[in-house]
């Protein structure tokens, strides 16, 4: 509600997702049994790479009471089934929960005939003619239609509440192979993108000055690790304090906090609520050492079915917060881990689907906020620079 053109709720960008998540599909125009057995196919398929999910709803007249504790009053049931675990709640999940519930899919498949996505892949068999026609008004962004064996044309109800039906795809109900492929190449033409976000926001104590501006390699190190970047992301920013944005260089895109006092895990966090649906591949400036080659090496491993891919530590063998892929299914893993008090980048990939992978290049990876630090490294790096002379 406006009072006068004033706006009381601030207005933040919205990640692109349905009613489960940002990839689903409703399959609709068949019996449920048909639905499922298409969706087990898929799901199976695409395992090895992606991480699907499927939402149906139960219809057996049979099943009239509450199982387990719900039946005596609890809210919440929880059972570890050992090969799988088990959630069970007495009271609807509202759109909110479930896409929470969902976040971490990378593509959801639905039993149309129950639940609505945002997308649709369309069954036509002449058995369900009359009950896909009741469901007309779901066919808001039909993108791939299966046509049964007793099916000769497209319907004409179909025609009309579909007018680009001859540009959607059609495939035979029963071939598995394209209907795969369709759904893969749909995950990598959705990829996220990823952009670079270079953590530039530190106050520097231990060090004794501000590191981001010392110049390790003939420039201030954040607008080195900021031109190293570009070369592997569609934006880069300079992830800076608000107070910090008038002495960052116009040449450079700047990001200021938004999560304020939280250090790293505020600017990851600015990050996403400013693109929640890009990947952000977050670099500290205290990387003295960093070069190209080990960017793209973790560009290249990036795994975008875990919440982030990061390099394990030569140090501890645990995860490199500060340089790390975030993907956009981290955003709610990370706000989430705040709800519970914790602002810590690697507790979260310690305790979460986290791909990690060993550095092909251990040094690169040495960080400096000492001013003994930096005297050691500064004094490396020219006698590098002297051996190449």
């Amino acid at each position: 509600m406006t009072l006068n053109g004033h706006n009381k709720h601030t207005k933040l960008a919205r990640p692109s997702l349905g009613s489960f998540g940002r990839n689903e599909w409703a399959i609709l125009g068949a019996p449920c049994t048909v639905i499922k057995l298409l969706a087990d196919e898929v799901i199976k398929a695409l395992a090895p790479d992606y991480k699907g999910a499927y939402a149906d709803t139960t219809h057996a007249d049979d099943v009239t009471n509450a199982p387990g504790r719900l039946g005596a009053g609890a809210v919440l049931e929880y059972t570890d089934q050992l090969q799988y675990s088990q959630l069970s709640y007495a009271a609807p999940l509202s759109p909110f929960q479930l896409r929470q519930h969902f976040s971490q899919a990378d593509f959801v498949l639905v039993n149309g005939n129950h639940q609505q996505a945002k997308a649709q892949v369309l069954i036509l068999d002449e058995n369900k003619k009359a009950s896909l026609q009741k469901r007309v008004s779901q066919l808001t962004n039909v993108e791939l239609i299966l046509v049964s064996d007793n099916i000769n044309e497209v319907f004409d109800f179909i025609e009309e509440a579909v007018p680009n039906w001859r540009d959607i795809p059609v495939l035979k109900s029963d071939d598995l192979q394209g209907i795969v492929m369709f759904f893969k190449s749909k995950l990598i033409q959705n990829l996220p993108k990823i952009n670079g976000l270079v953590l530039a926001g530190g106050k520097s104590q231990r060090m004794g000055f501000d590191k981001t501006a010392v110049k390790w390699h003939d420039k201030e190190q954040r607008y080195h690790v900021a031109d190293m970047l570009r070369g592997f992301c569609n934006e880069v920013y300079i992830s800076c304090r608000a107070e910090q944005q008038e002495l960052v260089d116009k040449d450079y895109a700047v990001l200021p906090d938004t999560f304020t006092d939280l250090g790293p895990y505020g600017a990851i966090l600015s990050a996403f609520r400013s693109e929640p649906d890009s990947a952000w591949l977050v670099v500290a400036t205290d990387l003295p050492l960093l070069d190209e080659t080990t960017i793209q090496h973790l560009v290249a491993l990036r795994n975008p079915a875990a919440i982030a891919t990061a390099y394990t530590s030569g140090f501890d063998g645990l995860p490199e917060p500060l340089i790390t892929i975030w993907e956009p299914k981290s955003y709610p893993q990370l706000l989430a881990f705040l709800a519970q008090g914790y602002s810590c980048a690697r507790k979260v990939l310690i305790n979460s689907d986290t791909s990690l992978i060993p550095p092909a290049n251990p040094d690169a990876l040495t960080n400096v906020n000492t001013p003994d630090e930096h005297d050691r490294i500064k004094q490396l790096l020219h006698q590098k620079i002297a051996s190449h002379d």
